[in-house]
């Protein structure tokens, strides 16, 4: 049997479906994630060291949400492109690739610092990342093969419109490409009605717009990418984002038991209403509620890593540990502990935090900057923290590992 073709093929879109009104335990789980997520927000208390920190997270979230996708490239190499420096050829695309992850992401973060982050589930915000995304893609990733094997392009920012660009996803069958539009305009009204002001219901309202996003499969390619960024928005506008220092994609990833979950437990939201008792939309309302869970389930685990790794203290002991251990100078501890805890310093004021001449810490200064611990826009403006790529393991153990961490040593 052909699938529907209207919009309501999507509902529910929410979980306020059920008799019962939200699951009181879902509503329990929002709530300790919003309460985590501000533990996390006010952890680093130095701008500079968050804001250097999430740069690091972008680059992991882009390796994860690219894993998913089956593209594997490691963490160094999408350093290397975004620093503009030269990347072996057969690795290039993958590199460039999640280069324009981290971009986007950037752009943002960047946009929601400056309250200007658009409602996230509009259909400009949805068709501006898959934009910016793609414009920043190389050119051996902006092109797909159809089903008879024709060349496609793939326009940033543009849903599918013609039959020729009509898809399958394993089991899946998304709307008609020439339906889309249809599809995204209730997509839209739907999740718009949500107010970020409540942010428990616009919490919980995340897996699902993630989910019903890749069920309408709005474009050619990229789908994924784009709804894992879209996430990322909500997460922000839901009071949940703290400053970027978690990642969704990680989770998604990695699961809770394995990184298979998250390609089930979305198949598994595919399904269809079971009865009378679930729900009154065309798919399973208990399907929904369940993706629902582990979804919630895999963000606050990922809170609580973040937690843990970027706990103040640790990290700052980590720091000046790698610190004495690899830069001949028995003040460079002190001088980046004082960084560590700014965010920045001018370096005039080295001499002040070091209690010595200006020479002797403008050399402490110059080998901290030199060994990659200390950096700075160039060579008179203040300096501010850095994390070497040669000890990234030592400092952020297991961030892109494969192997699973017990989740109560999260803290």
């Amino acid at each position: 049997m052909a699938p529907l073709e209207t919009p309501g093929r999507i509902e529910p879109c929410l979980l306020e479906g059920a008799d019962s009104g939200v699951p009181a335990d879902l509503a329990n789980l929002a709530g300790t994630i919003l309460e985590d997520a501000r533990k996390l927000d006010n952890e680093l208390r130095s701008p500079g060291t968050r804001q250097e920190l999430a740069e690091l997270v972008r680059v992991m979230n882009a390796y994860y949400s690219g894993l998913i996708e089956g593209h594997d490239v490691r963490p160094r190499d999408i350093e290397y492109a975004l620093a503009g420096a030269e990347v072996d050829d057969k690795i290039r695309p993958l590199a460039e690739e999640a280069k324009a992850h981290v971009l986007v992401e950037r752009e943002i973060d960047e946009l929601f610092a400056a309250d200007r982050l658009p409602v996230a589930t509009s259909i400009e915000f949805i068709r501006y990342v898959h934009a910016r995304f793609y414009e920043n893609m190389p050119a051996e990733y902006r092109v797909m093969t159809s089903g008879d094997g024709r060349k496609i392009e793939i326009v940033p920012g543009r849903f599918r419109e013609t039959d020729d660009e009509d898809v399958s996803v394993g089991r899946h069958q998304p709307p008609s490409s020439v339906r889309v539009a249809e599809y995204m305009k209730h997509f839209a009204r739907r999740y718009g009605e949500l107010s970020s002001q409540n942010k428990i219901r616009y919490m919980l309202a995340i897996p699902a717009a993630h989910h019903r996003l890749n069920f309408i499969h709005p474009f050619p390619d990229g789908n994924g990418r784009v709804s894992r960024l879209v996430s990322h928005a909500m997460a922000l506008h839901a009071g949940i984002g703290s400053h970027g220092l978690w990642s969704i994609s990680r989770g998604l990833a990695r699961g809770l038991v394995d990184s298979g979950e998250y390609k089930r437990q979305m198949d598994a939201a595919d399904g269809p209403r079971r009865g009378d008792l679930d729900g009154r939309g065309n798919l399973s309302l208990a399907a929904l509620s369940s993706f629902t869970e582990w979804f919630l389930k895999a963000a606050h685990d990922q809170i609580r890593f973040s937690l843990f790794m970027f706990d103040q203290d640790r990290l700052l002991e980590r720091y000046t540990d790698i610190i004495r251990e690899t830069v001949d100078d028995a003040r460079a501890p002190t001088l980046a502990e004082a960084v560590f805890l700014s965010g920045e310093l001018d370096r005039g004021h080295a001499a002040l935090v070091l209690q010595t001449s200006q020479r002797t810490a403008r050399k402490t200064l110059t080998r901290l900057v030199s060994a990659g611990f200390l950096k700075s826009d160039g060579p008179k403006t203040p300096v501010r923290i850095a994390f070497p790529l040669d000890y990234r393991e030592r400092f952020f153990p297991d961030l892109f590992g494969a192997a699973e961490r017990d989740p109560d040593s999260f803290g």
